[in-house]
């Protein structure tokens, strides 16, 4: 059974909350890595829409999906996020670009947008940590 998280302000425990980072640049993925990873949260990787695709199949315990949009593969971040949306409505989405520009009403099931290049103050405000 999927974890319930809150949608703001996690609580001290953020320690249990999982997150999948997709990200195609391998730098800004490590970045955003290690930040969440400093504030508690567990973190798994991928550096496709389509690798995403089957993480999130092969496991139950993804609570936020973050993801840049524009990344090579079959689909984009915004579609993985759709989809994420109708299939698991209980994850969080995050979503990221440098080149797109999206208000937080159009990121599916009320999600949040953070533009690029973000700081760490901004991140960790759309995970509801700061």
């Amino acid at each position: 059974m999927r974890q319930d998280v809150l949608l703001r302000g996690f609580p001290p425990s953020a320690r249990t909350v999982v997150v999948l980072v997709v990200e195609d640049d391998d730098l800004v993925r490590l970045m955003a890595t290690d930040l969440l990873e400093d504030e508690g949260f567990t973190v798994v990787e991928a550096a496709t829409a389509d690798a995403a695709w089957a993480i999130l199949k092969a496991r139950d315990d993804i609570a936020i999906l973050f993801t840049d949009i524009e990344m090579p593969g079959s689909m984009n971040g915004l579609d993985l996020a759709s989809r994420v949306a109708a299939h698991w409505p209980k994850i969080r989405l995050v979503i990221t670009s440098g080149r797109v520009r999206l208000s937080n009403q159009a990121v599916p099931d009320q999600g949040t947008f953070v533009r690029k290049p973000y700081r760490s103050s901004q991140l960790l405000r759309a995970f509801g940590c700061a």
